[in-house]
């Protein structure tokens, strides 16, 4: 996985932390790795995030649950998009790559990986309900853009893959 750099103030990171992602409600934006910047001076706060894509319509959403979040802690907040880097799925934490799994989203795999499992070429993603590999493509394109639709041979089990996005 590709090293995220934050800089995130110590103070903020538990309450970021509660603000979850509105398309996946139990990611947090830290979790997601959107928030790529938050600073404080006195009680102003500065939060930079990034897209998880171009156009995202969260985004919108994310700003504003986070600048709610922070008031209710007596923060005054500002949030700024940044599109450079763009965003990855790198960046999702080990803790949200094991909360997506729970809620039954195959968490992302490299960039290689990914693309040899969507074409079908090789059984890499594991099952979200028995964990068996022996899954296959149902449809490369899921609920949202960046998922896929798999299904269990063993258990039947249909399940959403996060795409790897880079």
């Amino acid at each position: 996985m590709e090293a995220l750099t934050l800089h995130i103030d110590k103070r903020l990171i538990s309450i970021l932390e509660k603000v979850p992602d509105p398309e996946i409600p139990v990611l947090s934006v830290i979790q997601m790795g959107v928030v790529r910047n938050a600073t404080v001076t006195g009680n102003k706060v500065l939060v930079k995030i990034t897209p998880t894509y171009s156009g995202c319509p969260a985004m919108d959403v994310i700003a504003e649950d986070i600048i709610k979040a922070l008031g209710e802690e007596g923060y005054k907040a500002k949030v700024d998009l940044i599109l450079a880097p763009a965003w990855t799925t790198d960046w999702i934490t080990q803790k949200g790559r094991d909360a997506l799994a729970k809620y039954g989203i195959a968490p992302p795999l490299n960039a290689t990986a990914d693309k040899a499992a969507l074409s079908g070429d090789k059984k890499l993603v594991k099952c979200t309900l028995c964990g068996s590999k022996n899954t296959r493509v149902v449809s490369p394109f899921g609920s949202t853009p960046c998922k896929a639709l798999f299904q269990c041979e063993d258990c039947k089990e249909p399940f959403d893959y996060f795409k790897c996005l880079k």
